[in-house]
């Protein structure tokens, strides 16, 4: 159904004075006319979700607008600085691999020698303390008494040769002749004496050096012993287990490491991959956006050029795949909004095709408004083939919001607002008037639809 502007107008009966209005039945209808743009209900937001590398130097880009095919290049960037951050990355990953292996290795090696260095410095500190009770329990008393009994056999056997001298000495001087054997024999004892005489010497400093020497001293080590033996059990039963955490933190040190840097490079070869962006389908390359149905481009589009700065984190650019249906969004005020129903059938033209009516159908409107204040609407249109038309085209759209065949309508004017209500001035048969409580309807520009309170045929004076 095409509305011509003429048709915003509704016709009216007017008797002979110009300012009464006979009701009758007639077609009424509330028009709305409004802006449009046309924009695929499929798009393909384009934009660098970085996760670590922040240098995106343009070095090609399509066209604004540009019709492309599938696999061509919407956007490539300047990718020599990443190439070699990946390279080194990659080595800086395989070093710290090998470095979490050793660590590795380290802590299990710590964890086994730890048990077996504290179960030496508790034997080491048993052994100490075992010996050191010996040495003042039994030893010192049996080395005593040995010395002791060294020299007392010493001084027996001195004894023992002297007497023996004594007594040849005596046999041999009641002869009055001494024999060559006799003298052989003394000299042999004297011999005996003077080394029992030496093993006495040798036995006493012997004996002095185990009583004032020896014994003292090794009493004196194996305190010392017992003591280090206890100081460095304690200090293993402390420190080994604080290395043994040292140690099994810096493996986790590595681990952490290790998995960041691998994290890391998963990052920068996922960023890597932003470097070309490639159309996935055939279809159009837009610079900007279209955000809640406004296609919006911004300052950023001035970075969108060779040697420019993608911008990052956010959408700059669309793609459109061929196949992606048009529809038509409009953003109209609250008055329009509120009468919009969906389903409301219309018809719609654009620039230079102007004899064209396209139909279209409401969709949806918006409940809220945006932050301008107005209230977005989705319509369905059908755009014939003939008719080429692409993202961001404008029409102009003509809703019929409301319509009845029959309708009594008066000119809007007519209407006087009371304490009551509302009323017109209706015309009697007698020439007089009087007022009259009507309840209206729907307005149309100066057409209100009346809804009870008159009847067909009647006249009311227009003021």
């Amino acid at each position: 159904m095409k509305i011509h502007t003429a048709t915003l107008l509704f016709p009216l009966c007017l008797t002979a004075t110009a300012a009464d209005h006979t009701v009758a039945p007639k077609p009424f209808f509330i028009p709305h006319t409004f802006g449009a743009t046309a924009l695929p209900a499929e798009t393909t937001p384009i934009r660098l979700d970085v996760k670590a590398w922040g240098d995106f130097e343009i070095e090609q880009i399509a066209a604004h607008g540009s019709k492309v095919a599938a696999g061509d290049v919407l956007v490539k960037c300047d990718a020599e600085e990443i190439d070699k951050k990946l390279d080194d990355a990659r080595r800086a990953l395989t070093a710290s691999e090998l470095n979490l292996a050793q660590a590795e290795l380290a802590a299990k090696t710590a964890a086994d020698s730890t048990a077996l260095k504290l179960d030496a410095a508790r034997r080491a500190a048993r052994n100490a303390k075992e010996a050191l009770d010996y040495f003042t329990k039994t030893r010192r008393k049996a080395a005593e008494e040995g010395a002791e009994q060294g020299l007392k056999r010493a001084k027996e056997a001195l004894e023992n040769a002297k007497e023996e001298l004594k007594q040849l000495q005596k046999m041999y001087d009641a002869d009055d002749l001494t024999e060559e054997t006799e003298e052989i024999i003394l000299t042999r004892q004297k011999d005996a004496v003077a080394r029992a005489e030496f093993g006495l010497r040798m036995e006493q400093l012997d004996y002095d050096r185990t009583m004032k020497v020896s014994l003292p001293r090794e009493e004196e080590a194996l305190v010392a012993a017992d003591k280090s033996a206890a100081i460095d059990l304690i200090d293993a039963e402390a420190n080994l287990p604080r290395a043994l955490k040292l140690q099994q933190l810096a493996l986790d040190g590595a681990r952490i490491g290790f998995a960041r840097e691998k994290e890391n490079l998963a990052k920068l070869e996922a960023d890597r991959k932003l470097f070309e962006i490639k159309a996935p389908a055939a279809g159009w390359f837009y610079y900007g956006t279209i955000e809640e149905g406004r296609w919006t481009t911004g300052e950023m589009i001035k970075g969108l050029v060779v040697h420019g700065k993608a911008p990052l984190k956010r959408p700059f650019a669309t793609f459109i795949p061929a196949t992606a249906k048009l529809g038509l969004v409009a953003f109209v005020d609250e008055s329009t909004a509120r009468s919009l129903v969906p389903e409301s059938k219309g018809t719609a033209t654009v620039g230079g095709r102007e004899e064209t009516d396209l139909p279209v159908t409401l969709v949806s409107a918006s409940p809220t408004p945006g932050t301008d204040g107005r209230y977005r609407a989705q319509l369905d249109i059908t755009w014939p083939k003939e008719l080429t038309v692409t993202p961001g085209a404008t029409a102009e759209v003509t809703l019929v919001s409301y319509q009845k065949a029959d309708a009594l309508a008066v000119p809007t004017k007519a209407l006087t607002q009371t304490a009551t209500g509302w009323t017109v001035e209706v015309k009697l048969a007698d020439g007089k008037s009087e007022q009259r409580p009507v309840k209206r309807g729907r307005s149309a520009k100066d057409q209100t639809e009346i809804l009870s309170g008159l009847e067909a045929g009647q006249v009311v004076i227009v003021p």
